[in-house]
């Protein structure tokens, strides 16, 4: 059992508890511990042996015995036990983004339905509102709900599809003596933010003993499809990798083939054609004699072009700029000097903020923002005036003890439904960073949201506006703001947009922070840590920033300190 198979357990124990009607804080320790255990970088298998479960947060001795007994038994007795109390189609339900326990009860206990096939069938025939209360605009939702669903379980995000494809399928391949070179390909190498599936592309000398191997490896669920050059199967998780065995000489153009989006591919065809050329996954041929591909380098140089990085062969104009030499020098992870988003235990954190402090200093930052939750934000332990004033004596006590790292005290404040910020202005003028935040009402129309978010962006202590969108994959989907007009006013105003780092938001996307940019807009990176090993999290935002083409100028968190005290005050 690894960490998200445990996990898991303990978040469906809290969905079927809060099916019950059970005590919401007894739901809510159970989806902590579960966001927490998901969070960690240690196996908890070592952790158990080590006797060390209690420290991680949220896990007392309690949970700590659970967590021992689905590691030695492979499932928990309880958790067998609730199972039978519920139809398991209901628990699937509460998957659905938007649709929540007491809608799923008084659906099954009204109609009888059991299952997410059923609902659907149900909420399409119109016949949901034959119940009290549930209105026809609910219904609807449901049918996005469920849609959004299905997309979702076919897409895998970012950081568990690299997990998989490194840990059960490339790391085991290139340990094989028979395996020349070996890499991942397709859009994971790209790093789009969910992935459909998994590409990896090697060369051997002896194909078929290389597929064999593959084809038997332990978390293959299913075989697909086998053979010499192509072998397809179906991983533990639901989700297929696709192996394909090409000649050593070869192996350059295949794997610029099996990288790019289709249509840079097509791009990239027709400018070896103009030339003269034939380009394919087999190399580049001139009246099909061989004259590159045995590298990806080897074959850009051939056509005069600057290498292409992988993030950005999506057709967004990279390959003429790469002919004129002209490609921009992206950012990297060494430029961010600073973490700007980050709870402590103030509000909804499990670390203090001398933890978190010492914690950055260990990624060479030169500072860090403690942005806990404003005090409308009640279910994520909201920050009254007093408590945040607290906090920010704590702040400057902790500056004066720690060397090597600077603590700036924010908040992330609520945009309340009438765009007004959570605090007042007397309040916000004493905060060092100030991310406003939509965490309420996104349900409301385009333009109510985008409104709210206008209001926020001129209001004179706003710095940021954090994860812009609203997306949370898997639990919903963007809400419906003009983005166009939010981008003017962020420019207008000098403030700045927010790629959240968190996986499950990535937020700007790649498509909406390319369109910021092009608006001259700032853009700050922030782990939205409330696990500190979140702040590793920070890697992914930064290959978001990668694919929306961003310099290490266009993000404010790669300043120096003074620098960006100069632009939060300005």
């Amino acid at each position: 059992m690894d960490n998200a198979a445990i996990a898991a357990i303990f978040r469906n124990i809290a969905v079927i508890l809060e099916l019950k009607g059970d005590n919401p804080f007894r739901i809510r320790a159970y989806e902590k511990a579960a966001q927490n255990i998901e969070s960690l970088n240690q196996n908890l298998k070592d952790l158990a042996k080590e006797n060390r479960l209690t420290a991680i947060p949220g896990i007392g001795t309690d949970l700590a015995n659970k967590i021992n007994e689905i590691i030695a038994t492979g499932t928990l007795a309880q958790y067998e036990e609730l199972k039978k109390s519920i139809p398991q189609g209901l628990i699937k339900m509460l998957q659905i983004p938007g649709l929540g326990p007491k809608t799923i009860k008084a659906i099954y206990q009204k109609m009888h339905i059991e299952t997410i096939e059923e609902l659907k069938k149900a909420a399409k025939g119109g016949k949901l509102t034959r119940i009290p209360h549930l209105k026809e605009k609910t219904q609807e939702n449901i049918l996005k709900g469920i849609a959004l669903l299905e997309n979702t379980a076919q897409r895998l995000i970012l950081p568990l599809a690299l997990e998989i494809a490194e840990k059960y399928f490339y790391k085991p391949l290139k340990q094989l003596r028979e395996i020349e070179k070996i890499e991942i390909a397709g859009s994971l190498r790209r790093r789009k933010d969910t992935i459909g599936d998994i590409d990896i592309l090697a060369s051997s000398k002896k194909p078929n003993k290389v597929m064999g191997f593959f084809t038997s490896l332990g978390n293959v669920k299913d075989i697909l499809a086998k053979g010499p050059t192509k072998s397809s199967i179906v991983s533990k998780e639901g989700f297929q990798v696709d192996l394909r065995v090409i000649k050593k000489e070869s192996f350059g153009s295949a794997l610029l083939y099996f990288t790019g989006a289709k249509q840079f591919n097509i791009n990239l065809r027709q400018l070896a054609l103009k030339k003269g050329y034939k380009i394919n996954e087999y190399g580049v041929f001139k009246k099909n004699e061989p004259v590159a591909g045995k590298t990806e380098k080897e074959i850009f140089s051939f056509f005069k072009m600057q290498y292409i990085p992988p993030v950005l062969r999506e057709d967004r104009g990279e390959i003429d700029l790469a002919l004129k030499h002209k490609l921009p020098k992206l950012i990297e992870l060494k430029d961010i000097r600073g973490d700007l988003h980050i709870h402590s235990t103030y509000s909804d954190g499990s670390s203090t903020i001398e933890e978190i402090a010492r914690k950055a200093k260990t990624f060479g930052y030169d500072y860090v923002a403690i942005t806990d939750h404003s005090r409308s934000l009640k279910v994520a332990n909201g920050l009254s005036i007093e408590r945040l004033y607290q906090k920010k004596k704590a702040i400057e006590k902790l500056n004066k003890k720690l060397k090597g790292i600077r603590i700036l005290c924010g908040s992330e404040v609520d945009i309340l439904s009438d765009g007004q910020l959570d605090y007042p202005n007397e309040v916000l003028k004493d905060l060092d960073i100030v991310i406003a935040a939509i965490h309420t009402g996104f349900k409301q129309s385009k333009k109510q949201l985008t409104t709210r978010i206008i209001k926020a962006l001129k209001n004179k202590y706003t710095h940021i506006i954090a994860h812009p969108t609203g997306r949370l994959w898997g639990v919903r989907p963007e809400y419906e703001i003009d983005l166009e007009e939010i981008f003017k006013v962020a420019s207008e105003y000098g403030k700045a947009m927010e790629i959240n780092c968190y996986p499950k938001r990535l937020d700007l996307n790649d498509i909406n922070v390319l369109k910021a940019k092009s608006a001259g807009v700032k853009l700050a990176l922030g782990s939205d840590t409330h696990i500190i090993d979140q702040m590793n999290s920070m890697q992914w935002g930064i290959t978001v920033a990668q694919r929306g083409w961003l310099i290490k100028e266009n993000v404010i968190n790669t300043l120096s300190l003074d620098n960006l005290q100069k632009w939060l005050k300005r």
